[in-house]
């Protein structure tokens, strides 16, 4: 049968990427407290398309996620990736797992527990200058505003916020460290539970640790410039804040 996707572009312009997504998938990830976790990932796969190919061939994406074993581990994901490359005959191979994954947390007093999730992405890449790991946590917190409570004779406004970081490393890197360090850099964590005498701790101690979205930023960025395994980072936050119609951010990347 013919293979229109052989034939030449009528626009002889290569394509940095071209591949599919929003494709879910059961996985298989590390988890630092019970071994493994099973989660499903929203999947973004794609590579690079020579000018003088009109297509690529897209069931070929599919087909190498098929036939992967679905447990994510350096070797086996850039396995996958080498596959990828093979079977689309490409110079760069890119595959990006997003997934939710899930903590059991307990209250700061009671000890009540609960079950926090947390968005989490690994993105690996295949290429002649190697193969390359990039992971991603995003964790809610909460902040109180440093101004807000200067100036104001009996409150402040607090409000929930995300702390966003994503790095390269070397060696192995649990998502619960970075989660960890998302966590601290903000005036307090946010809980699944929490009884009365939960809340009445966790208020007060952000009241005592108040931070601008700057700061929060400054902390995480620290926590990663320190950490011994950390390569490359960008650190952001973004608060939803409370008395604003619009959000506040800030970002801080780095290659160390």
């Amino acid at each position: 049968m013919k293979d229109i996707q052989n034939d030449p572009a009528a626009v002889s312009l290569p394509i940095d990427r071209v591949g599919i997504k929003n494709l879910r998938l059961p996985l298989l990830v590390r988890d630092k407290a019970e071994g493994v976790q099973h989660t499903v990932a929203d999947v973004e796969i794609g590579v690079d398309l020579p000018a003088r190919f009109k297509g690529t061939h897209m069931s070929r994406f599919v087909e190498a996620l098929e036939s992967w074993s679905g447990d994510l581990s350096y070797a086996s994901f850039r396995e996958l990736l080498s596959e990828v490359r093979g079977r689309l005959k490409a110079k760069d191979a890119h595959v990006t797992f997003r997934f939710p994954y899930f903590i059991k947390r307990k209250a700061p007093v009671s000890a009540s527990p609960g079950v926090m999730d947390y968005q989490c992405s690994v993105e690996g890449r295949l290429d002649d200058a190697g193969f390359r790991i990039t992971l991603g946590v995003e964790a809610p917190v909460m902040t109180v505003c440093p101004c807000s409570l200067a100036i104001s004779g009996k409150s402040a406004h607090s409000q929930r916020a995300v702390v966003s970081l994503r790095c390269r490393f070397k060696g192995f890197l649990w998502l619960e460290e970075l989660i960890d360090i998302a966590e601290s850099s903000a005036s307090s964590k946010v809980y699944a539970v929490l009884k009365r005498r939960d809340e009445k701790y966790v208020t007060e101690d952000a009241f005592e640790n108040p931070a601008f979205v700057e700061d929060v930023v400054r902390a995480a960025a620290s926590a990663l410039n320190a950490h011994p395994l950390v390569t490359w980072y960008k650190a952001s936050a973004e608060s939803f804040e409370s008395i604003h119609n619009h959000s506040a951010f800030a970002a801080i990347e780095r290659a160390k």
